[in-house]
């Protein structure tokens, strides 16, 4: 049984395929420290994922992270050179915890003001909270140019990429 309430999120202007990804630049952490990093310079180094995810220690984050991890998008076991990074509300504390606790391969963005998924088009205000919102789950496949070559963005809380389709993107990249 459903122990909690699906809701379908309003309509999203957000980035398309063939869109230019908006650039950004925030704290990029993984398991040791973090560091400034821009997005230009992971598309320029090849093909990026980006997966933006519900504030870690939400549900929803931890299904996408370990479906992501148990398909071994980005590692050195896949065929595809590919980036995989994530991006969330969350500060860099709690996402060195989640990287550490899911012994996630991946890095992780911080922008606790949402100020990304704002230029994305995927805001989601949370209920109750005057002010405070997360980005939607969406996975954004993007070249080297940043070009937007694959796009889903949830229609619905929650709501989850259909993880094989997001596969058969990357393996046509």
């Amino acid at each position: 049984m459903v122990d909690f309430e699906v809701v379908e999120l309003p309509d999203a202007d957000h980035v398309a395929e063939g869109d230019t990804a908006p650039d950004f630049t925030r704290p990029l952490v993984n398991d040791e420290y973090w560091e400034d990093a821009s997005l230009s310079d992971l598309t320029e180094e090849g093909p990026v994922l980006l997966v933006f995810f519900t504030m870690d220690g939400a549900f929803p984050a931890t299904y996408m992270w370990n479906e992501i991890r148990d398909r071994a998008w980005g590692s050195e076991a896949s065929d595809h050179e590919l980036t995989v990074v994530g991006l969330s509300i969350s500060d860099p504390y709690a996402h060195k915890q989640l990287v550490e606790e899911r012994e996630m391969d991946y890095r992780l963005f911080s922008d606790p003001q949402n100020d990304v998924a704002e230029e994305y088009g995927i805001v989601n205000d949370l209920d109750g909270m005057a002010g405070v919102s997360e980005p939607r789950p969406a996975v954004f496949l993007l070249g080297e140019d940043r070009t937007v070559e694959y796009a889903w963005v949830a229609e619905e809380w929650p709501d989850f990429p259909d993880y094989d389709e997001v596969e058969t993107a990357i393996e046509s990249n």
